[in-house]
């Protein structure tokens, strides 16, 4: 599978309503959906190339990678109370940036968008007010929407990593 979208309709920040839980969920979408177009057809030496020299593990294989696992987080494991699959450790805490061998940006941009179905699918079922069954940081229980709006917010400023990277690599820009 690709990331290939010409066969999708344009990407649009517009909800099909103006109640909450429409214009959440598609800025979510949106923000999900330009960092996945950022990679479009991109090389496999581009995707995995690290050029900051401050940050040599940010990558656009690294960020779309993180932004995978930080979904997991909030909504698996934050939310829902499950177990912690991430592949960080105390040793590695950065593990989810680190590029798996063998796996192409396209590979992991699918893993991510079906995970992506199945959070939407529970999104979707459960009331903004509902409470994570685990406390964050700092000892409280967030709500859905909160949870939510991080994302928005953790994917669109990682969005702007993406753009950068994508023009340091081939100068692809836009989008």
């Amino acid at each position: 599978m690709t990331t290939d979208t010409a066969n999708a309709p344009a990407r649009s920040d517009k909800p099909a309503a103006w109640d909450e839980r429409s214009t959440l969920t598609k800025y979510l979408e949106y923000a999900r959906r330009t960092a996945w177009e950022k990679c479009e057809g991109v090389s496999a030496e581009h995707a995995t190339a690290a050029p900051l020299p401050g940050s040599p593990l940010m990558s656009l294989w690294g960020l779309i990678s993180h932004l995978r696992w930080v979904e997991h987080w909030w909504l698996d494991v934050v939310f829902l109370g499950g177990r912690d699959e991430g592949p960080w450790t105390d040793e590695d805490p950065d593990g989810e940036m680190r590029v798996v061998e063998g796996v192409s940006i396209e590979e992991l941009i699918a893993e991510y968008r079906a995970k992506c179905a199945d959070w939407d699918a529970f999104i979707a079922r459960t009331d903004l007010d509902a409470l994570a069954a685990q406390p964050s940081g700092d000892g409280t229980r967030p709500t859905l929407r909160w949870v939510l709006m991080h994302l928005v917010e953790e994917i669109s400023r990682h969005n702007g990593h993406l753009d950068i990277l994508r023009e340091l690599a081939d100068g692809t820009t836009g989008g």
